[in-house]
């Protein structure tokens, strides 16, 4: 809002508001603009509806000033009037049809804003001209909300006397009576109890009215609703009833009153606190408890955390509340679900107040907490000086050294809060500053992670072991170096002789680490320490004038320092984790103590190749700059910078690598797998990356091991920028990989339609079948992508000189819809189509249990007896599978079980031999003669024979019913009976026995003659069968002849 000076206004508006009727008439005879707007948009008829004046209102709209003008906050003459309850003027604009649905900013109405400030008048002249009195603004709000949110009793007579609804809400559910309860509005409240508005009612997040009131502390409002009857312990979304809202408001009066009502003292909410809880925490709560507590509140009572309401004072420092909680039995000592007691809380947050209270109370100083601390560690781990010097008073025997479960002492801690005072307290109770924790640091190590510089010092004063390693192998000049950005630490340690050659258990010493965080000073000092240490080993005085032998001698020097610095025993060196991390200043100081820019990883990248891959271009040109090497392949893929920058798409990386090489054919460098940087950049869609790379010069054709060239890349992953790009830059769309596959095959595969689009207009030459003489169309079909399809066909990509034809590939996988998109364009002759073995689409689909391509198939003519070059019917092939839904489909449309592949066995017989028991029971339900189930196979067996031999008892029973003979006899001469023996010799051995147990007759089923008792090995064992049915063919919808299975 701009605030202006009523004397910088035009004369008309100051002449409105000093209500100067004959200057504004003087005024506008002088054709002063009646419609002049100031910088908030306001007119004079803003100022003369504000003011109150209707004659000038009256002289203005005769003038031609605007009724329905509207200010910056789109507030209109009518809803100024309105709020200064100015009736006659709101009269008169209404005479001169002013907008009584104008809606402010706020989407507040004029009837809003006389109910928000009580013009009763103004609304009564409003109402009459209105549709609806329930309208809402921005907030959801009627105009009931707003007199009763103001408790303006006479504006909420009338609104309900005009229809207003009595149980409007906002958009957060509230109702009027809400706002009226919790403004205190005691009359407002009965008025609308009155009226039927419901007591109980609830907003989004479960408030009642009580709530709102208890909320702000509207005792007499409480009273009124309690005597109505209000559910008094009504909970919200969050399990609060009114008693808690108060408690936590610290409303004692509410409280009274909840209490009076026999509110639930005890009621717990979804965290499990009780009131008490709330009381015990609030500000203003210390009445709340009072009255509580003697109420009969439990004091004992645990929330979810295991918090009692002594850990809520604890927490907030409330030890007056405390001492009430515990004289009224409240457990001094409970634990919270972490372990901590009161005691603890109290000295986490430094109450010392509550300390006192809770030790003169018996507090246990002795309690172990979380992770064993008791509450002198806790203390002293955040540093509260005088709470330390508290509990190790009242602690007679206290050992200071008493390590907590991690093996951390006071000192530890202490060490940790960096509070100087604390730890030379600590040091001068005897707390012993080499002492271990389970990690093997001492009090140092922490000091230093946390770049408590003073910490750092005192405990050096106090003889710490300065380069004693934990069991890391870290030092503290380790955790400093990680973690002090300016160095004070560092150099500190360093002065008092830290050794920065240490390494840890990784190889890693303190340079490492700076290099890590890219912290330039701590590098800079440690750095200088070793080139010093190494340089005072030789001997070397660097105030001697430098000679040529002598500048030798240096550089020898350096590379030495940097070789023991940088590659024992690390995986990486400071140099290539500066790099990768992109702290360009930290590389710089590195570089000035390095000769060779080339060393590598454990994976054989250089800095170079890191800093490319992560994009950081600072560190690149630097690295550039003191001529590191951009042709070196790492030693795992034979990557080179140029390839880990293109990978990534850094294109500023790119360009300074390019501008830097010496020699230009560098862009087309390969990797392991000849793939080159432009591959890499198209593979992962970077449209800049290969821009740059083909203004560079790259040959767009070049081909990978795989015959692969960028263009396939671009065509499998679908990045249609980077097609385009290599398509104007002369890329060969015919291009063939080692499977024959070009661009188009593997955009159609992969169903990139709009590439594929893009490949089809430019026009395809050549040949377009693959090696196994699969086209774009067979791809799209077998991977189900529809729009490629359509648009194939569009193109007439149709021929193919192998016989799987793409209604096959979309079959196998079923792609129903590509199924439908074939047969709709090609006609229905395509699913009579056979491939090389005389399979149909609908042997396809038998084998892989597509129904729905089934289902397609059928109703465009598909013979579901046709056979294969085995003599195999879809059918047949479907109950070899088990495919039962496929098999009902297939008799539902007349498959004839009758009909035998070149083994003679029926498509009972395979699925038995298949243990398909409830596909055998769906095909014997169809059967209904005893000729089907007694065909016997080219071993001569019927399906009761395999049944029997498989243990399918249900099949077995059925076979009999429905007329399987028990005679049969196999090549072997065994009946059913004897085809359940494990092997020949077993059924050999039972058909002897069975044979002496019956009694002898010509017709005997058991009889055998003396021949049969002497078989070859080969016949007559059920090992036989086995053989006869893996005879070399297929007993799977497998294709040689195709990649598809």
């Amino acid at each position: 809002m701009i605030l202006q000076q009523l004397s910088d206004e035009p004369p008309l508006v100051q002449a409105c508001f000093h209500k100067n009727l004959d200057e504004v008439r003087t005024l506008l005879q002088q054709k002063t603009e009646v419609n002049f707007q100031d910088a908030e948009k306001r007119s004079p008829l803003h100022a003369a509806a504000f003011c109150g004046d209707p004659e000038i209102t009256e002289l203005l709209l005769q003038n031609g000033a605007r009724v329905n003008t509207k200010d910056n906050r789109w507030l209109t003459p009518l809803h100024r009037a309105c709020c200064s309850k100015n009736d006659d003027v709101v009269e008169c604009l209404l005479r001169h049809q002013a907008d009584v649905n104008a809606r402010d900013k706020n989407w507040q109405t004029p009837l809003h804003v006389a109910a928000a400030n009580n013009a009763v008048k103004c609304a009564e002249y409003l109402i009459p001209m209105l549709t609806n009195v329930n309208v809402s603004d921005r907030a959801g709000r009627t105009s009931l909300h707003h007199a009763a949110f103001n408790g303006h009793i006479k504006m909420l007579q009338l609104l309900l006397e005009k229809g207003a609804t009595i149980n409007a809400f906002d958009k957060k559910d509230r109702r009027a009576i809400h706002w009226a309860a919790f403004m205190g509005h005691v009359d407002m409240v009965q008025m609308l109890v009155e009226h039927n508005a419901e007591i109980n009612c609830r907003d989004k997040l479960m408030y009642t009215p009580l709530h709102t009131s208890c909320a702000n502390g509207q005792e007499n409002v409480v009273k009124l609703l309690l005597e109505l009857g209000v559910e008094v312990d009504a909970v919200n979304v969050y399990g609060n009833t009114p008693l808690h809202v108060a408690s936590l408001n610290g409303k004692d009066l509410a409280v009274r009153e909840l209490i009076l009502y026999n509110a639930n003292i005890n009621s717990v909410n979804h965290r499990g606190m009780t009131p008490l809880h709330y009381a015990a925490a609030s500000t203003h709560g210390g009445m709340c408890l009072e009255l509580l507590i003697k109420a009969g509140s439990d004091p004992k009572v645990q929330c979810q955390d295991g918090r009692t309401p002594l850990h809520m004072t604890a927490l907030h420092g409330r030890f007056t509340r405390a001492q009430t909680l515990i004289e009224y039995g409240c457990e001094i000592d409970a634990c919270d679900k972490y372990g901590n007691t009161p005691l603890h809380i109290a000295a986490r947050y430094g109450h010392e107040l509550m300390i006192n209270t809770l030790l003169e109370n018996g507090a246990n100083s002795y309690m172990p907490g979380c992770n064993g601390m008791v509450p002198i560690h806790v203390a002293a781990l955040n540093g509260y000086v005088d709470c330390v010097k508290k509990l190790f008073n009242h602690m007679a025997d206290f050992d200071i050294n008493m390590p907590d479960d991690c093996g951390r002492t006071c000192l530890h801690a202490a060490a940790v809060s960096g509070n100087v005072d604390c730890v030379e307290l600590l040091l001068s109770y005897g707390a012993n500053e080499m002492t271990l924790d389970n990690e093997g640091r001492t009090a140092l190590h922490y000091a230093a992670a946390h770049v408590h510089q003073q910490c750092v010092m005192a405990l050096i004063n106090a003889g710490v072991d300065i380069n004693l390693q934990d069991k890391q192998g870290c030092t503290a000049l380790h955790f400093a170096s990680a973690a002090d950005v300016d160095a004070k630490v560092v150099e500190l340690l360093l002065k008092y002789e830290a050794k920065p050659g240490l390494r840890d258990r990784n190889g890693y010493n303190a340079v490492h680490y700076a290099a890590l965080k890219g912290h330039k000073l701590a590098l800079e000092m440690i750095t200088w320490t070793i080139w010093h240490l190494k340089t005072d080993s030789y001997h070397f005085d660097p105030t001697q004038p430098t000679r040529i032998e002598n500048i030798h001698f240096i550089l020898q020097i350096l590379d030495s320092a940097a070789t023991d610095l940088l590659r024992t025993g690390a995986p990486y060196s400071p140099l290539h984790l500066a790099a990768y991390n992109g702290h360009e200043q930290a590389l710089n100081v590195l570089l000035g103590y390095i000769i060779n820019l080339d060393i590598c990883d454990m994976n054989g990248r250089t800095m170079l190749d890191l800093a490319c891959f992560r994009g950081h271009t600072e560190c690149v040109n630097i690295l550039l700059q003191n001529r590191a090497g951009i042709a070196v392949h790492d030693s795992v893929i034979g990557r080179t910078p140029l390839h880990s920058a293109a990978y990534n798409g850094h294109t500023e990386c790119l360009r300074v690598l390019l501008h830097a090489a010496e020699d230009s054919c560098i862009v087309d460098c390969t990797d392991d797998n000849e793939r080159t940087p432009l591959m890499l950049a198209v593979a992962n869609g970077h449209v800049d990356a290969v821009l740059n790379l083909i203004t560079s010069g790259a040959i767009v054709n070049n081909k990978d091991i795989h015959g692969r060239t960028a263009l396939h890349r671009g065509a499998a992953n679908g990045h249609e920028e980077c097609v385009d790009a290599l398509l104007h830059n002369g890329a060969e769309i015919t291009a063939k990989d080692i499977k024959g596959r070009t661009p188009l095959h593997f955009a159609a595969m992969c169903g990139h339609v709009g590439i594929l689009g893009t490949l089809l207009q430019i026009g395809i030459m050549g040949d377009q079948e693959d090696n196994k003489g699969f086209t774009p169309l067979h791809w799209a079909c077998y991977n189900g992508h529809d729009s490629c399809i359509e648009l194939l066909l569009e193109h007439k990509m149709t021929q193919s000189k192998t016989l799987f034809t793409p209604l096959h590939c979309a079959v196998i996988n079923g792609n129903e819809s590509c199924v439908e998109i074939l047969i709709e364009k090609l006609g229905d002759d395509i699913v009579k189509a056979t491939d090389s073995k005389g399979r149909t689409p609908l042997h396809a689909a038998a084998f892989g249990n597509h129904y729905e391509c089934m289902q397609i198939l059928l109703n465009h003519g598909a013979d579901c007896n046709c056979s294969d070059r085995m003599g195999r019917t879809p059918i047949t092939l479907a109950a070899a599978n088990g495919h039962s839904t496929v098999v009902e489909l297939l008799l539902e449309n007349g498959a004839d079980l009758s009909l035998v592949d070149d083994d003679k066995n029926t498509p009972l017989h395979h699925a038995c031999i298949n243990h398909h028991a409830h596909v055998a029971m769906q095909l014997l339900k169809k059967i209904n003669d005893s000729t089907t189930v007694n065909i016997a196979n080219s071993e001569l067996k019927i399906p009761l024979h395999i049944a029997a031999r498989n243990g399918l008892v249900a099949i077995v029973r059925e076979l009999l019913l429905k007329g399987s003979s028990v005679m049969a006899l196999d090549e072997s001469g065994y009946t059913p009976a004897l085809a359940c023996a494990p092997n020949s010799q077993v059924a050999d051995c039972l058909s002897i026995i069975l044979n002496h147990m019956m009694p002898f007759h010509n017709n005997s089923t058991y009889r055998i003659n003396r021949s049969s008792l002497v078989l070859p090995r080969t016949a007559g064992s059920a090992d036989s069968l086995g053989e006869m049915l893996n005879d070399g063919r297929d007993q799977s919808y497998q294709s040689s002849d195709s990649e598809f299975y």
